[in-house]
């Protein structure tokens, strides 16, 4: 049967493999200087504890030579400390040590090859040698206990228990690994949800970047045309455009300070929404655009539909003053309508000024309508483009005030 007395210390989860919230031991916090104590007090056990009268456990009298028995012990007691990095060598060396003393006052290597039989469970990524090994100590367990009479309740409870042994390190090592790929899985999503944000960002970007350029480049086209004439006029249109491309600088400064992954956020605006819709017109205006606002929405919206509507007037805007140019009529109309709201663009296609300007846009690949149309359906909504049968263009937005977006 086995012999020996509990040892110092339940063997626990590896280094590294701690589990939220739980309890950290000795063998987690410090796996190599526990495997040592773990290592020191079984071979005491083993080499000063035997088996008394009534199956009790007596010490080993002090005059009795252990011999090459001690050795044994020895061997096996410190092989164990390797019981994480090497443990199917450890429960070799374990089962070997314990085959000469079989039959004798001196088979007590039960405790350390229970503790093998653990580790090899719990450390060992081969799942062969655990069912090899635990069959492999019941052969030497079985010949042990018929050589010394053993009671076969007490062989099969031996049985159980080296057999528990294994099992019970590999559920933990199974444990483990679930919750590694749990972490794994939830990195993994945090980095996409970062990467969707960042995504987002860049298209906040060119929305940003093409209606500031946009407006520059008409205002310094309409100052080109009318420099010889109206001075005056054009010094303030040059005006504009710096003024515009102090914003625009801002902006992206703003932008780039989100993209980049350490930057200090404290610093950092609010995102625009739908309360600075007077001032985007009023900077519209100043380009030439003849525009107008409409309707309104009371209630307050959802951060991310705010955002959104706001970009995708202003996008429109852009749009009007790229392709039809200054002077030409807008009318932005925005209306609540039950659980969503709705944005109207329309234009009448009649720019007078900076034609050139314009013409040289309309045959560049734009990504603004690209752009608008995927806000809306990130947000659960649509978005409608198409040209007026009389002249100009209809834009209409229609966002969703609430459930989670797509």
């Amino acid at each position: 049967m086995i012999r020996t007395a509990p040892h110092a210390g339940t063997p626990g989860p590896g280094p590294g493999r701690r589990a939220p919230g739980r309890f950290r031991g000795p063998f987690t916090r410090w796996p190599r200087g526990a495997d040592a104590v773990l290592a020191t007090v079984l071979f005491l056990l083993t080499a000063l504890l035997e088996e008394g009268p009534g199956d009790s456990l007596v010490i080993r009298p002090v005059t009795r030579d252990l011999g090459p028995a001690l050795l044994l012990f020895t061997v096996a007691g410190a092989a164990l400390y390797l019981r994480r990095r090497r443990p199917v060598a450890v429960l070799c060396v374990a089962l070997v040590a314990w085959l000469p003393t079989l039959g004798s006052s001196y088979s007590t290597l039960g405790g350390i090859v229970i503790v093998a039989l653990y580790s090899v469970g719990r450390h060992d990524d081969d799942n062969r040698w655990g069912p090899l090994g635990v069959g492999t100590a019941v052969v030497v367990l079985t010949i042990d206990g018929l050589l010394l009479s053993t009671p076969w309740e007490d062989i099969g409870f031996g049985y159980v228990v080296m057999f528990g042994a294994w099992y019970l390190g590999r559920r933990l090592r199974l444990r483990a690994g679930r919750a590694a790929r749990i972490r794994q899985e939830q990195a993994a999503e945090a980095r996409r949800i970062v990467a969707e944000e960042r995504t987002h960002i860049a298209r906040e970007l060119h929305d940003v970047v093409a209606h500031r350029v946009s407006m520059m480049t008409v205002q310094a086209g309409a100052a080109r045309m009318v420099a010889a004439e109206d001075p005056q006029g054009a010094l303030e249109a040059m005006a504009a455009v710096e003024e515009a491309g102090r914003q625009a600088l801002d902006e992206l400064r703003h932008l780039l300070g989100v993209l980049r992954p350490n930057a200090e956020r404290d610093g950092l605006g609010p995102q625009p929404g739908l309360a600075d819709l007077p001032r985007l017109v009023a900077e519209v205006r100043e380009a030439g655009l003849d525009v107008s606002v409409t309707g309104g929405i009371q209630d307050p919206l959802p951060a991310r539909v705010d955002l959104s509507a706001y970009r995708i007037v202003q996008e429109a805007l852009t749009n009007v003053l790229k392709h039809s140019g200054p002077q030409t009529r807008t009318e932005v109309r925005l209306r609540a309508e039950g659980d969503g709201i709705t944005i109207v663009v329309l234009d009448d296609g009649r720019g007078t000024a900076v034609r050139s300007v314009s013409a040289a846009h309309e045959g560049l690949p734009g990504h603004g309508i690209v752009g608008m149309r995927e806000r809306a359906l990130l947000l659960g909504g649509s978005l409608d483009a198409q040209p007026r049968p009389g002249g100009g263009f209809r834009l209409t937005a229609r966002l969703p005030t609430k459930g989670e977006p797509t």
